[in-house]
């Protein structure tokens, strides 16, 4: 959707009876969202939050809510923020308080962003320690990456067209060339409100769709059946762990593939989501590894698979 040199994110340290929760959030613009207005967000309310208490994370949240119209990447924040607050007090990992097990995390595809084809092609060969690409889609030089990439790789590659392809026959034309290159499924082909022509895409090709700015929080997945194949959930999108759990549950009880996504951010915010991660099909939680200023160390990768850490709340320390 737009090229960055840098990424502006919100951290929040939440110290309560001599213990800091840190929780982070990344306000995108394709949501009317921004650095600035997160933080107006939070000191609006922030002596209604000093008089919480953390451990009743969801009535807090709930509260959040009522008193925080929109501003989902700074309920991020503060979501996380009393999740790695109740896991450090209670000296356990977050993955543990939702009874999951560590080595069921996924493994993580790498992303590949838009660019000319011999910066495309070193780039795919930067990532060879990751079996799956993620490359960004959606304009007219798709076929100009796809055939860079294939010049170097035969990986397994997910797409994501951003909502870059703005008409039916469009989509249709690029998923079923897309069929042919190796392409495991396709995230948002068109835009998000585009739901009765995407049901009329998927209808007529092979290659499964996910949907990502089209799911944005649990209600709105019904609508999504027969439509797309899966979602893309990601708690900036959506407000935070709880309701990227609810998310979660509502898509499988459905039938829909299930993966976390993430925005650029620092290994806080990609290690919250990755806390989940042993409950979804799919990951694409690379965000902390494009940035060259990470000032947090916690999640990391070994050949592409997801490793948590093991201290208490996300595990997440200084760099």
């Amino acid at each position: 959707m737009a090229t960055t040199d840098y990424r502006q994110t919100v951290v929040i340290q939440l110290t309560r009876d001599g213990v800091t929760g840190i929780g982070e959030g990344v306000p995108i613009s394709r949501y009317q969202e921004s650095p600035h207005a997160a933080l107006q967000a939070i000191d609006a309310i922030h002596t209604w939050l000093e008089g919480v208490d953390p451990w009743q994370f969801r009535k807090v949240m709930a509260g959040v809510a009522e008193r925080m119209p929109g501003q989902f990447a700074a309920k991020a924040a503060l979501d996380t923020a009393m999740y790695d607050w109740v896991g450090k007090q209670v000296q356990a990992p977050v993955y543990r308080l939702l009874g999951l097990d560590p080595q069921d995390t996924p493994v993580t595809s790498f992303s590949i962003g838009v660019d000319e084809p011999g910066p495309t092609r070193q780039k795919v060969m930067e990532a060879e320690a990751f079996p799956i690409l993620k490359l960004k889609m959606g304009l007219t030089s798709d076929e100009m990456t796809m055939a860079a990439v294939r010049d170097v790789t035969q990986k397994r590659l997910r797409v994501d067209a951003n909502e870059g392809w703005k008409t039916r026959d469009l989509a249709l034309q690029k998923l079923r060339w897309l069929e042919g290159h190796g392409v495991e499924f396709v995230e948002q082909p068109m835009p998000a409100e585009m739901i009765e022509e995407t049901r009329w895409v998927r209808a007529r090709v092979n290659l499964p769709i996910f949907a990502d700015e089209a799911a944005v929080s649990a209600e709105s997945i019904p609508k999504l059946v027969g439509v797309y194949d899966g979602v893309n959930i990601s708690i900036d999108k959506c407000g935070g762990i709880q309701e990227a759990l609810r998310m979660i549950h509502v898509a499988k009880a459905l039938g829909l593939k299930t993966m976390l996504g993430c925005m650029v951010a620092t290994s806080v915010n990609i290690t919250a989501a990755a806390h989940l991660s042993p409950l979804v099909d799919y990951a694409d939680l690379d965000g902390n590894l494009l940035v060259t200023n990470d000032p947090y160390r916690g999640v990391t990768v070994d050949h592409g698979k997801l490793v948590l850490p093991k201290g208490p709340g996300f595990g997440v320390t200084p760099a």
